[in-house]
């Protein structure tokens, strides 16, 4: 290994989140009293006007009850759709990476499917694996922090990156480019591959299913992502030996449901147990088409949208786009796609038409307003 890695040290992290430390230990900078959210309209102003979205937070959307209960209710019901893809995209990890690896997810989507992956490992292959979340911006890059802290404390451990689900695909290559980038600089290589749950975009090669549904962790923010906010880089709150950093909603612990997400899926594990014996129907040869994203310069084009970061892909994006940008509109394949209850939900209860487009490669698509 490089000694570059080790020119610098990076001190350990100070607890954060409210995940058990034996599921993920998060390597972001607490930010909690150094800065406030922004509100919807001043941060979409800020976004289109070239500010940076890492700059700023977005208020927290506050559930109604209906919300909530569809939560809940779709986790009971999807509980053994989404173990079944973290059997796949674990059985896919360790038969390519061997014993030796440290899970590295990318915060916050990411980390639910960390630990579920962590978890299934543990459960089935009696593989105890450290698993670390860390910072990805676009526009920014990957937290050069992060990760020579992860190589200076498992040296020799390939690290495998985990994300929830792909959209267009543009974390991908920012993951990529980062990865370029700390060869480089640091003279070591990393595996830019990207393990997700779900991969609708067809642009990663390590995935649970290709089918965009819904995974229940997307419903809902920080409150099942550990209590912690999207993260944040700005030089005046970060520094040059700090991690990226992140809010800790310690306020919001008793509405938190980030353990029964990974409890209620992880109970799931135990019958899985026999079935990793035989791990053929494990597809090892999956193409990378970018087919997602050949259909979003088609809308692109269609709806005149000047700008490709304006469209939202697939159901994970496209709740994000309702929580926490402002829509124009929603375009879903079949208004009787049973995965898109809770995006009609939000798109009723925002006031943001929806409109049927069928033959789309995703169940849906956000499209941000111009303003």
């Amino acid at each position: 290994m490089s000694d570059k890695i080790f020119t610098n040290r990076i001190s350990d992290p100070l607890p954060m989140g409210c995940y058990n430390p034996k599921d993920v230990i998060f390597l972001l900078k607490n930010l909690n009293g150094l800065m406030n959210e922004t509100d919807l309209q001043t941060r979409e102003k800020r976004i289109q006007s070239g500010g940076h979205y890492s700059e700023m937070l977005p208020i927290e959307y506050e559930p109604t009850k209906e919300y909530l209960d569809l939560f809940h209710d779709t986790l009971l019901r999807s509980a053994s759709k989404v173990a079944e893809a973290v059997r796949v995209v674990a059985e896919l990890i360790v038969k390519r990476n061997g014993p030796k690896q440290v899970l590295v997810s990318l915060a916050r989507a990411g980390t639910p499917i960390g630990i579920l992956i962590r978890r299934y490992l543990l459960e089935v292959h009696d593989l105890d694996l450290p698993h670390y979340s860390i910072s990805i911006i676009r526009g920014r890059g990957i937290d050069e922090n992060a990760i020579l802290y992860i190589l200076q404390n498992h040296v020799g451990s390939k690290i495998q990156f985990i994300d929830g689900w792909t959209g267009k695909g543009a974390i991908t290559r920012v993951l990529s480019q980062a990865c370029s980038e700390f060869k480089i600089k640091y003279e070591f290589e990393l595996d830019s591959d990207l393990a997700v749950l779900a991969d609708p975009g067809y642009c990663v090669k390590t995935f649970g299913t290709r089918e965009d549904f819904l995974i229940p962790s997307a419903c809902l923010n920080s409150t099942v992502s550990g209590l912690i906010s999207r993260t944040v880089f700005r030089t005046d709150l970060i520094g040059e030996n700090d991690f990226h950093g992140a809010r800790f909603y310690e306020e919001l612990l008793k509405e938190e449901v980030s353990n029964l997400f990974v409890d209620t899926i992880s109970v799931e594990f135990k019958a899985f147990r026999q079935r990793s014996l035989e791990s053929a129907d494990v597809n090892d040869d999956a193409e990378v088409t970018w087919q997602g994203l050949k259909d979003l310069t088609i809308i692109k084009d269609k709806f005149e949208i000047e700008d490709m970061n304006f469209i939202k892909p697939g159901i994970g994006e496209t709740t994000r786009v309702l929580l926490r940008r402002l829509p124009e509109r929603i375009l879903v394949d079949n208004f009787k796609n049973p995965n898109l209850k809770h995006i009609l939900l939000l798109a009723s209860d925002k006031s943001v038409p929806v409109e049927e487009y069928p033959g789309l490669t995703y169940s849906c698509c956000g499209i941000v307003k111009r303003i």
